[in-house]
């Protein structure tokens, strides 16, 4: 009987991740992903080759997200907050995302099927005058998808400014972070409310 591949793939999978998410499909190292206890080869082997493996570890943290965060179109200013929440304790998760949006563009057919039952939801919550029919069912969607990472990619490079009006860089630990977060539902509310 062939050894249990099980350990192996999780530990690939992981540093596949990590790899990925700190340096992109391009920059990333077949390499320095096999050093986690496995050599090249079984990468390939089990994954195919990077673009493959790629797709399979944005895939799978976008099904961890969506367990982590259920979505709720009947209440999409709680959602929104949630995945604020989750998103600020998971940075990693953010830059993984950016990377496939700016590596890997084109909507795969694991996302689209991810998609389509909120997109559905969101169809449904506003037939039901839950929320605004003003918008595509997939605009409200994407609409709450970038407010709840807005702060993520627009906060640290704007930076804070001292009493005297100097910029300086913003802290690790965001002070406003609680205020932001008490402003999400509320501008949720307001775009998405019928």
């Amino acid at each position: 009987m062939p050894p249990d591949s099980t350990a192996t793939k999780a530990r690939l999978l992981a540093a596949a991740r990590a790899e990925f998410a700190r340096y992109g499909v391009a920059g990333a190292r077949v390499d320095r992903i096999a050093a986690a206890k496995a050599n090249k080869r079984l990468l390939y082997v089990y994954f195919g080759n990077k673009c493959e493996l790629f797709d399979l570890v944005v895939a799978e943290a976008f099904g961890q997200l969506a367990d982590a965060v259920p979505f709720t179109a009947d209440e999409l200013p709680g959602y929104a907050g949630a995945l604020f929440d989750h998103l600020t304790a998971h940075p990693a998760l953010l830059r993984l995302i950016a990377w496939a949006l700016l590596e890997r563009p084109g909507p795969t057919a694991a996302r689209i099927a991810d998609c389509h039952p909120a997109t559905e939801a969101v169809a449904d919550a506003q037939a039901r005058g839950v929320v605004t029919a003003a918008l595509e069912p997939a605009d409200v969607l994407a609409l709450t998808v970038g407010l709840a990472g807005a702060w993520s990619h627009t906060a640290a490079p704007l930076g804070r400014r001292d009493p005297d009006g100097a910029r300086r860089a913003p802290a690790r630990a965001d002070p406003r972070r609680a205020q932001r977060r008490a402003a999400l539902p509320r501008a949720m509310d307001a775009a998405t409310a019928p």
